[in-house]
């Protein structure tokens, strides 16, 4: 991996306060708020002014938050949305005009009474509070109830504190510009079911929430459904998430959509990413592009389908069938891997500044040696990856029409050293694990074939397609390359034992903040495919390795 170029994914950092216990009590319509401390009184946070009236303006309050300034703007808040004082609750905020637009909505448009809002112990500048309603509507209600949590800081103009604002300190679903809303849904219920007839559920498969709630937004009005009355998050025109059902108050009538997904995989899928934190997997069939199983660690977002992260290595697959066809690199051919190689003013190096000396290219892909594919930058012009990508392996072309949400990767035209890190996976270039598991799926079939979760035939659209090719003989070299690097390179401990023909290739991606780079990794067998990613978990090899070799065993 390139150790010059970062992904940026920077944190926030939260000034550390001593911790205090809030409670808010409702007794009928009054609020009584109480704020305990350890010496058993609030400390006093106005501003002791000795000086005399001649002395300038007092000066804007600045360091780190107090508890008592924590508590009471947390109270303040949260007190003033209980009672329906919607404009005093926003005034308290960092954005009192998006904030008043959704906690009016929170009575006009959800249609949520008897709210009770019950705040816990805070950690530092974080407050966690409990949240309890009735959603009501048309004589039909019922509870809702949900744990948040907020963040108080200090405003860097006035000095003052007040809730960081985000859409989802009110509901944990909610993105910013989203809305909730109760009433008939407009987009009927789906039964989804898999490739053979057995009923899709998150209770069966925990990974699965967004996908169906992608399937629903899809093929809801298209499957025969009649909508029921419900609470959901309907999202923001712009965003890519698909609107969520939070509480069904009346059953609407489901239509049934069929997906290409395996019973068996997928079931196998969800355990394995139990195995590492923060992991995702794709699994797919080279010769039809169907996908068989998407898991995820995290239920809440669709990594594996719509992440956007640097695959490091795993991109090398892609960059050697381009220089193989440049006549740049050939298995068997002497390449260089030196420790350092400099391009576009940074100095590139291996992982622990390995080199190999009087090696082939063969030896650098299956070791995944970066200077090997850096020092071949300057004779590529800029937009050559992005071509490669784009025409041969059908990426970054914003054009995958999958059944669900879904991200087709960036291969960005860049120059210099940027041109440079995108050779080895870094750099501008971002990917999924299905993404990934689609660049083996074309080296295993030979042609790109768009991945999809639902038949094309359901609803006529129109799959991607890559304008070209690889010839006979860089397929061949590039298999050739896969299949060294499952045998004797990095990826050889993970795919022990994963018999038949075989490729793989592992990848690490350095990321801002992270202790640990993300570790991918890419594989066929047979007429199968897989890919992962572990986030934070280290190289590709130990991390997602592991769990991608285990699905492709399933295909013995």
């Amino acid at each position: 991996m390139g150790n010059r170029r970062r992904v940026a994914e920077r944190r926030k950092t939260k000034p550390a306060v001593i911790g205090a216990m809030i409670a808010v009590v409702v007794g009928g319509a009054g609020v009584g708020v109480y704020a305990l401390y350890g010496s058993g009184a609030a400390a006093d946070d106005r501003t002791q002014n000795t000086s005399s009236a001649a002395d300038h303006k007092p000066k804007v309050k600045t360091g780190p938050l107090s508890a008592a300034e924590v508590t009471s703007t947390a109270t303040a808040f949260l007190t003033s949305w209980q009672q329906g004082k919607v404009t005093t609750a926003a005034a308290a905020t960092s954005d009192a005009t998006a904030a008043t637009a959704l906690l009016t909505g929170w009575t006009k448009d959800a249609h949520l009474t008897g709210t009770t809002l019950t705040p816990g112990t805070p950690t530092g500048a974080k407050v966690p509070f409990s949240v309890k309603a009735t959603v009501s509507y048309k004589g039909l209600s019922k509870p809702l109830a949900y744990g948040s949590s907020l963040t108080v800081v200090r405003n860097t103009t006035t000095g003052k504190p007040q809730v960081d604002w985000t859409a989802a300190l009110v509901h944990p679903d909610l993105q910013d510009g989203d809305t909730l809303v109760t009433g008939e849904s407009g987009t009927p219920p789906i039964k989804a079911v898999d490739r053979d007839g057995g009923e899709i559920t998150t209770a069966k498969y925990p990974s699965l929430g967004p996908v169906l709630d992608g399937l629903r937004d899809k093929y809801g009005k298209k499957a025969g459904g009649k909508a029921g009355v419900e609470l959901r998050v309907i999202r923001a025109k712009d965003s890519k998430s698909s609107d969520k059902t939070l509480v069904e108050l009346s059953k609407g009538t489901p239509g049934t959509v069929k997906t290409t997904l395996s019973p068996t995989f997928q079931a196998a899928a969800e355990r394995q990413v139990t195995t590492q934190a923060r992991s995702s997997v794709v699994v797919l069939r080279p010769s039809t592009g169907e996908i068989l199983a998407v898991a995820n660690a995290g239920h809440g977002f669709n990594t594996a389908f719509q992440g956007s992260l640097a695959p490091g290595s795993t991109m090398k697959v892609v960059t050697s069938s381009l220089l193989i066809e440049k006549g740049l690199a050939s298995p068997d051919k002497a390449h260089p891997c030196p420790k350092y190689f400099t391009y576009g003013g940074w100095k590139f190096q291996n992982d622990d500044k390995f080199e190999i000396k009087g090696g082939t290219f063969k030896a650098s892909f299956a070791r995944s040696c970066n200077t090997a594919f850096i020092s071949q930058a300057g004779k590529l012009d800029n937009d050559s990856l992005t071509k490669q990508a784009q025409q041969v392996f059908g990426l970054s072309m914003d054009n995958w029409a999958i059944g669900v949400p879904s991200f087709d990767g960036s291969v960005p035209v860049q120059s210099a050293a940027q041109k440079a890190a995108s050779l080895i996976g870094q750099g501008g270039v971002r990917m999924n694990p299905l993404n990934m598991a689609s660049v083996s799926a074309t080296v295993e079939s030979g042609t790109f074939k768009q991945p999809y979760l639902v038949s094309p035939s359901v609803d006529n659209r129109t799959l991607a397609t890559a304008s070209r090719t690889m010839s006979s003989s860089t397929l061949a070299q590039l298999r050739e390359l896969m299949s060294y690097t499952a045998a004797y390179g990095t990826a050889a401990e993970a795919m022990s034992g994963v018999t038949g023909n075989v490729g793989a290739k592992t990848g690490s991606a350095e990321v801002d903040g992270q202790k640990k780079p993300n570790g991918w990794f890419t594989a066929y067998r047979g007429d199968l495919a897989a890919a992962g990613v572990a986030q934070a978990g280290g190289h590709g090899g130990d991390t997602a390795g592991p769990i991608v070799a285990a699905l492709l065993k399933l295909g013995g």
